[in-house]
């Protein structure tokens, strides 16, 4: 099991276009199932029923007392491993067809008030120097064009197209997409670049690090979370805060639901859908603030 785990990993790397962050994930879970199969079914192989065995890891995993979203990860990691096992044809059928599955915890994503994202974006665009520079362009491209942190950092600098107001990205899957980038997020790239003055030629990374090198996705997590720090911010921020934020403020403001998944590189509607219940709640709460007889 522990090779066909590897091989797993690696199609995830080469063939999937996973972040880091995602493959140290299910390499985690991963491991920790390989870890109950040694202890509990030590001569398991694909020839026999798995299905018994997923449903006692699982049982497993609820005894630990673990969060609904950590168990349902685990989830969904196992049964992506089995998919790739039934593409490959490794194995016939994967033990999660026809199983029934615990539902998942509903929870709507964070994101800022518009004032507050205001705040926040003017904070590095205050400061002097090439890094301030490069925070300011790195924020504003964050929320204007909705991208996520690792598609962001796998920017390259011929991907941005100043001129027509277009960034071209890579999602999931390698899936590429064109998306919109605002006026603000225009200048505060333009000004990074020139003050870089990068060098010419294909490959040459966006953002990058002190030491000229590509900015990583950990380094931009940092960049995000001083600036929030310094903003004084108070409520918890994440880079994916700002994919959510630019998806609720364009509801908000009457945008079309199928540009946004458009933008936002959703392969299934139904995952945009999320943003319409944060621009309910938001306008009810609006709503019981500002009607004298709300």
């Amino acid at each position: 099991m522990e090779k066909l785990v590897q091989r797993f990993l690696l199609y995830l790397r080469a063939e999937r276009n996973v972040s880091p962050h995602t493959l140290r994930a299910y390499q985690h879970d991963l491991g920790s199932f390989i870890t109950f199969i040694h202890e509990k079914y030590p001569r398991l192989s694909l020839e026999h029923k798995h299905r018994l065995v997923i449903r006692d890891y699982l049982a497993s995993l609820h005894d630990k007392k673990l969060r609904r979203t950590t168990i349902h990860r685990a989830i969904a990691v196992l049964r992506a491993f089995y998919k790739f096992l039934v593409q490959e044809e490794l194995t016939t059928q994967s033990p999660f067809a026809g199983l029934s599955m615990p539902r998942r915890e509903q929870r709507l994503p964070r994101f800022l008030a518009e004032v507050d994202m205001a705040k926040l974006l003017d904070m590095p665009a205050a400061a002097t120097g090439l890094s301030a520079q490069r925070d300011a362009a790195l924020l504003e491209l964050l929320y204007s064009s909705g991208l996520r942190i690792q598609e962001l950092c796998q920017l390259n600098a011929e991907d941005l197209d100043l001129w027509g107001g277009m960034v071209r990205v890579f999602g999931k899957g390698s899936r590429e997409r064109m998306v919109p980038v605002g006026e603000s997020a225009q200048k505060r790239l333009h000004a990074y670049l020139s003050a870089r003055a990068p060098k010419q030629g294909r490959g040459i990374p966006l953002f990058i690090n002190p030491r000229g090198t590509r900015l990583s996705d950990r380094g931009a997590r940092m960049i995000v979370a001083r600036w929030v720090a310094k903003a004084a911010i108070q409520q918890r921020i994440s880079p994916h805060s700002f994919r959510h934020s630019f998806a609720t403020h364009l509801l908000d403001r009457g945008c079309d639901l199928k540009a946004v998944q458009d933008m936002l590189g959703h392969k299934n509607l139904a995952t945009t859908q999320v943003y319409t219940h944060v621009s309910a709640e938001h306008l009810k709460k609006v709503y019981e603030k500002a009607h004298p007889r709300a």
